[in-house]
């Protein structure tokens, strides 16, 4: 089957052949005719199969056939366009891509777009938005700093794209979301498209689709087919030591690495360097001008290691990327499958390595129940892990704990993103009430239980992402939450 096939106009045909494509992958194949029937749909698909192009190209053909009808006729003054397809993204590498792909799509018969996303000045954004965008790729928190502004109008808006859904919805941006909802017109076309789609996600988000058709062409918790994956056991205090070796030796050569925590990613990409590796690094407390220079140096090949967080590396797309490392294991088996789908794109192969201490052995065994699969595994002659060690609870680069240890008999109850866990005994829920113990809450100062007495947690100097949903379970949420820069509260000032 090729994009002929599939109602696409010549010219966007042609566009797409431009760009070297001539099959569909599965998902555009099943949702591009969907999105063209102008229906609502869940789409779900691995990282790397062409998600992107999947809702832009017949995003761009619905506009495209409506477009006439907003044209004066000659002598008279143009009316100023309105925004009439919102794209939703978790982060600003994302929103960039996905502009990126309205315009090369787009280029023989463009539609004026804009990237809207924090940490870069807010007055560009509103000139562009005022010379008449019409397809706004935006984070959630700087969109409501425009709405908040006036310098932006979601009353015309035809279509709605939450890009990357499960984290949208994970994340504290659920609330984000639905006061952008609210701002919508009640007829609109709604596509979310996503790597994953937890069970519960999806029952989410199905309250805010009208009938949906839902295209599912991978299983959950599988990763690419062309992705080699390995994990390599090791002693936590030589992790860094056996990078530079598989580096220096070879093994390993341009390579995306993943830890769990901003320092953390500092930390390894310092160390790196004073091992005479050029290493960069990126999360989100990096300016855009800072995130942009280490993924250019990255991708030029300046820099062989591009140390990132989960969420910083949503949105990173580079060609024919050999290699993916976990330094450490994600604590939630869905950012396993968006990791390794940062490698294996586009019909290329990768590999995926992970290295795992004895601490991180209950976060193997979660990803490879998830996958349904053992992932084979080499020990490094010379970095043979040491039996005798006895795991200890996961720790940031600080020495937090973040990851407790799971009483006997207890449930783990993944909050939010799932950075954190809340360990429930069988039958105690998140939200208190009912009897039994209180939930235990990890957090930046210890373990802490959420007060039945007054439904709420002690107030914490440092609010960790799990905190926040933990808390939002046991009293009245907030007008705004979230765990980046994009989702906190609105004080009234622009984010910067």
């Amino acid at each position: 089957m090729s994009f002929d096939t599939l109602g696409l106009t010549p010219e966007l045909v042609r566009v797409v052949a431009d760009e070297g494509y001539t099959q569909p992958t599965p998902v555009q194949r099943e949702a591009i005719p969907i999105v063209l029937a102008g229906r609502d749909l869940v789409a779900t698909a691995q990282t790397g199969t062409g998600k992107t192009a999947a809702f832009v190209l017949p995003l761009l053909q619905r506009l495209h056939a409506t477009a006439d009808a907003d044209r004066r006729p000659a002598g008279q003054r143009p009316v100023r366009r309105s925004v009439r397809a919102l794209v939703l993204a978790p982060t600003r590498e994302l929103a960039l891509q996905v502009e990126e792909a309205v315009r090369t799509y787009g280029a023989r018969r463009p539609i004026q777009s804009v990237a809207i996303y924090g940490g870069v000045g807010f007055e560009p954004q509103a000139r562009a938005l005022r010379a008449g965008a019409e397809i706004v790729v935006a984070t959630p928190g700087r969109l409501l700093d425009h709405v908040a502004q006036h310098t932006i109008d979601l009353s015309r808006v035809e279509i709605l794209v939450l890009d990357e859904a499960d984290r949208m919805l994970d994340m504290g941006f659920i609330r984000d979301i639905r006061r952008v909802i609210a701002m919508l017109p009640a007829r609109r076309q709604n596509l979310l498209f996503s790597a994953t789609f937890p069970g519960e996600i999806r029952e989410l988000a199905a309250s805010l689709l009208d009938r949906p058709s839902s295209v599912d062409v991978s299983p959950p918790g599988t990763a690419a087919e062309l992705v080699e994956q390995l994990v390599i056991p090791v002693d936590r205090e030589r992790k860094r030591e056996l990078l530079t070796h598989l580096v220096r030796s070879g093994r390993i050569g341009q390579a995306l690495v993943f830890t769990r925590t901003k320092h953390g990613a500092n930390r390894l990409a310092e160390l790196l360097s004073r091992d005479g590796i050029r290493a960069a690094a990126i999360h989100g407390n990096k300016s855009q001008g800072q995130r942009i220079r280490a993924l250019d140096d990255f991708k030029e090949g300046r820099a062989a290691i591009l140390v990132a967080t989960d969420i910083a590396a949503r949105g990173i797309d580079i060609d024919a990327l050999p290699h993916v490392v976990n330094f450490e294991m994600p604590l939630v088996p869905e950012d396993y499958v968006h990791r390794v789908g940062r490698t294996g794109r586009a019909g290329t192969g990768g590999e995926a390595v992970s290295l795992v201490c004895v601490d991180e052995a209950g976060l193997l065994r979660d990803v490879e129940r998830h996958l349904r699969r053992q992932i084979e595994s080499e020990v490094v002659p010379g970095f043979e892990p040491d039996r005798s060690v006895r795991p200890e609870p996961i720790r940031r680069w600080s020495g937090t704990t973040v990851r407790p240890a799971r009483p006997a008999g207890h449930r783990v109850v993944h909050v939010a993103t799932g950075h954190r866990a809340v360990h429930l005994p069988a039958g105690v829920h998140a939200r208190p009430g009912a009897g039994g113990p209180a939930p235990v809450v990890p957090s930046a100062t210890g373990l802490h239980r959420l007060d039945r007495a007054h439904g709420a947690a002690p107030r914490l100097p440092v609010a960790l992402p799990g905190e926040r949903l933990a808390r939002a379970a046991a009293r009245p949420a907030p007008d705004r939450s979230g765990s980046s820069p994009e989702a906190r509260p609105s004080t009234g000032r622009i984010r910067r």
